[in-house]
């Protein structure tokens, strides 16, 4: 503030907003004072004032601002006096009169605010206790503000942190028609408007919420730590096995989601043919895809944001493992799980609606138990022992298996073929070995290209999935290097994903320059850039 301004304030003898006192060691006028501000009961929604050095008809006086009075000051809000705690600043502010001590206080988001248990207020120039009524009208303010935590501003974010093209480009097209898009354009509306409109944006604090920052965010988890999903896939049956590979999902959800839905699909679902007659395959899959992403998803959307553990999503020889922060929330229970069901993060559950990543029907869990069913994978095991944490166990299918060892015995797979597929299966984004039909020229074709210097061979075996914008199209990269004859069918079979699939990654892949965009194929093989 200006000298110009804070004069102001101090010759406005008739404000509510403003405590003045020449007193510096009167520490229980200074609390009821800082009290009264934070309840704000006339609901000004501005800082209230508290100066020191000041006479009651404004003019300054002036005290001796040193460190120790400072401290002492500022200290009222943490000696357990005032409850609540209330946000507030302390500063020296040098007057041609003489330094004084400027105490701003923020209103509260959770009114009452009490000092050594009584709630002090504000009327008009005097402060006092409130009485019935007054208790009355803060206890509905706070009953206001008591949000879920995801439609709570973010206070410490602004518009810059979130990436506003994927909410223009993205969610914008998918929540409204092209009428009302056009309209709202045709009306001026504002980006933090419109975000508003859907609960990603707080207009009172000019600041996202914490649902815009799990949606859009750049960097998730500056703001919201836990925001994340691990994904660790153990060898064995438990976790002192060896760790195969591991993942972290930690992008904003609107990226995340679309990374969870292909990566459950084109890994996790392990989809293979069999042979179950001489003239037929079968696809067989460890986990149906539907009914382990609805898992994945519920988690997502009912997670605690609030705690900073991610979501675990552990695989296991036989089983996966979902652990989510937060327990069974609002009405639903033991008891009632899964007919009854509440939302503890809103806006979140209506955002991944509007995206088609959950109905809101109450409807998934039923339909994700006949899924697992059909599958042979087993009902879902819910554990709701951890108090603040759901653990949900799903169980490997064993038709998989099954199926094999049925066509070996009936003669419609022999094991030189089992082998052979399973040396060209992409096993969580990461082939097992090379191929064993491959020439050794092909072998050292897919090692490294002949073209690349060591240090350009060193640099791209550093490659990782999230050098990728989707786990197909890393599949799909990997996949090539083993074998640069590898044909779209090749490709369909041992990936277990349809031909569009395969086409839009080799789109991607062109784009981002692993391919050749020009000569994709020179005498029936891929030239890859890197």
């Amino acid at each position: 503030m200006t000298i110009d301004e804070i004069r102001a304030l101090l010759n406005n003898l008739e404000s509510d907003r403003v405590e003045r006192t020449i007193s510096t060691t009167n520490t229980d006028k200074f609390g009821q004072a800082i009290c009264a501000f934070a309840n704000d009961l006339p609901d000004h929604r501005m800082p209230g004032y508290l100066f020191l050095g000041v006479d009651d008809d404004g003019n300054v006086q002036g005290v001796n601002v040193t460190d120790e009075l400072l401290k002492n000051v500022a200290a009222i809000r943490t000696d357990g006096n005032i409850q609540p705690q209330p946000s507030m600043t302390v500063e020296k502010v040098p007057m041609p009169e003489g330094d004084i001590v400027m105490v701003r206080v923020e209103p509260a988001i959770f009114p009452p605010v009490r000092y050594k248990g009584r709630i002090w207020i504000r009327i008009g120039p005097r402060k006092g206790v409130a009485n019935e009524d007054d208790e009355r009208i803060l206890m509905e303010k706070r009953r206001v503000n008591v949000t879920s935590f995801d439609s709570s501003p973010c206070l410490n974010a602004t518009i810059d942190d979130l990436d506003l093209q994927k909410f223009k480009h993205y969610y914008l097209p998918k929540a409204l028609t092209d009428d009302e898009i056009e309209e709202d354009r045709k009306e001026g509306r504002t980006v933090k408007e419109q975000m508003a409109s859907f609960g990603f944006f707080d207009t009172k604090y000019d600041c996202p919420t914490n649902a815009g920052m799990l949606f859009f965010a750049k960097n998730l988890r500056r703001f919201i730590p836990g925001a994340y999903i691990q994904y660790v896939r153990f060898a064995g049956k438990d976790r002192a096995g060896e760790i195969m590979t591991e993942h972290e999902f930690k992008s904003n959800l609107c990226t995340t989601l679309q990374e969870l839905d292909t990566f459950v699909e084109t890994t996790i679902a392990n989809r293979r043919p069999i042979p179950v007659s001489s003239t037929r395959e079968d696809p067989f899959v460890d986990y149906p895809y539907w009914a382990t992403r609805e898992l994945l998803m519920n988690a997502i959307c009912h997670r605690d944001y609030t705690s900073n553990g991610p979501i675990q999503f552990y695989q296991y020889d036989d089983r996966i493992e979902m652990m989510n922060h937060g327990g069974l929330y609002g009405r639903a229970n033991e008891q009632n799980f899964p007919k009854v069901n509440d939302y503890r993060n809103i806006v979140v559950a209506e955002a991944m609606k509007v995206l088609g990543f959950v109905n809101r029907h109450s409807r998934g869990v039923l339909r994700v138990q006949k899924d697992l069913k059909a599958n042979e994978n087993g009902e879902a095991v819910y554990d709701f022992s951890y108090q603040t944490a759901v653990m949900v166990t799903e169980m490997k299918s064993p038709q998989g298996e099954r199926a094999t060892a049925e066509a070996i015995t009936n003669g419609f797979l022999t094991k030189e073929e089992l082998q052979k597929r399973s040396d060209l299966t992409i096993f969580e984004g990461k082939p097992s070995q090379k191929p064993s039909n491959l020439t050794e020229n092909d072998q050292k074709s897919s090692e490294k290209p002949s073209n690349l210097t060591e240090n350009e061979g060193e640099k791209q075996s550093n490659l990782s999935i999230s050098d990728f914008p989707t786990m197909v199209t890393w599949n799909v990269y990997q996949a090539i290097k083993l074998n640069r004859k590898a044909k779209y069918s090749w490709l369909q079979d041992n990936l277990g994903v349809s031909e569009s699939t395969i086409l839009r990654a080799i789109n991607d892949l062109k784009e981002l320059g692993y391919i050749d965009p020009e000569h994709s194929k020179v005498k029936g093989e891929w030239q890859l850039l890197k």
